[in-house]
């Protein structure tokens, strides 16, 4: 028999897992091209560093986030046209200082109430009618820009120099896939929090390379995968009372596996 008072619990969090989902597919397929797992994580540590500073000023946490991360992909790519250093020992300086001014705010906090756990872990099951809007209206932005430069980033994820003879700016495509970036991370804080955000990235797009032979059907199917991990992991932590971020992950975590057995 349905529980109809426990659908109607689940129906906030579906709604945002789903439409996190549905913008991080697409973007975790130019994840998976162009080797910016790295990136993702630095993007979470600068995340909880938003958190903190959007407490101190009293800000919209969410917005805070997103500007944290923003701040952070202007200043790597700033780095990487003018140091000399490699681009894993600039996203290490930027990844371990942002996370260690965040916790260092975070602890001058001690009069404000903030759920530190939640932004570790994930804390879906506390999303609201304002945290759904959110989600959907960025994720909208970002799945029309995907939409609008679909080729040139494709191009550019594939072989920059050939971008780069087809006229494409390599070093602006990179921005925007950053800045792009920044917002799903700053979106999905509530569903998998800081510690697990690049696997809801990684994870559904790594499924979906195995099972694919093109960069749309990648795409595609990385969404597909991803709102079945939402589905799968927000029912299962219902089922075994275990917290809604991992499960979601886990749940990744077995679909990929299963992709494995694709030859």
């Amino acid at each position: 028999m349905i529980d109809f008072d426990l659908l109607q619990l689940l129906l906030l969090p579906l709604l945002a897992g789903i439409g996190i989902a549905l913008v991080a597919g697409p973007l975790g397929a130019f994840v998976v091209w162009r080797r910016m797992a790295y990136f993702g994580d630095t993007l979470a540590h600068s995340a909880l560093l938003g958190v903190a500073l959007g407490v101190i000023a009293d800000w919209n946490l969410t917005v805070s986030m997103m500007l944290a991360g923003v701040f952070i992909s202007l200043a790597l790519w700033q780095l990487q046209n003018r140091s000399p250093l490699a681009s894993d020992t600039l996203l290490g300086i930027l990844s371990h200082s942002a996370l260690a001014l965040g916790l260092v705010c975070v602890s001058l906090l001690s009069a404000k109430r903030i759920n530190l756990f939640g932004y570790l872990f994930g804390d879906l099951l506390t999303v609201g009618y304002a945290d759904i809007a959110v989600i959907y209206l960025a994720g909208a932005a970002c799945l029309a820009v995907l939409a609008y430069c679909w080729r040139p980033l494709v191009m550019a994820a594939i072989d920059e120099d050939l971008a780069r003879v087809e006229g494409y700016s390599v070093e602006k495509l990179r921005l925007l896939l950053m800045v792009l970036m920044a917002t799903v991370v700053a979106i999905s804080m509530k569903l998998v929090g800081v510690l697990l955000i690049t696997a809801l990235l990684i994870i559904p797009a790594a499924a979906a390379r195995r099972l694919t032979h093109s960069p749309e059907a990648m795409a595609i199917v990385a969404s597909m995968v991803g709102v079945l991990s939402v589905i799968g992991g927000i029912f299962s932590s219902v089922l075994f009372d275990i917290p809604a971020g991992p499960a979601v992950v886990l749940t990744a975590a077995f679909v990929f596996m299963a992709s494995l057995i694709k030859k």
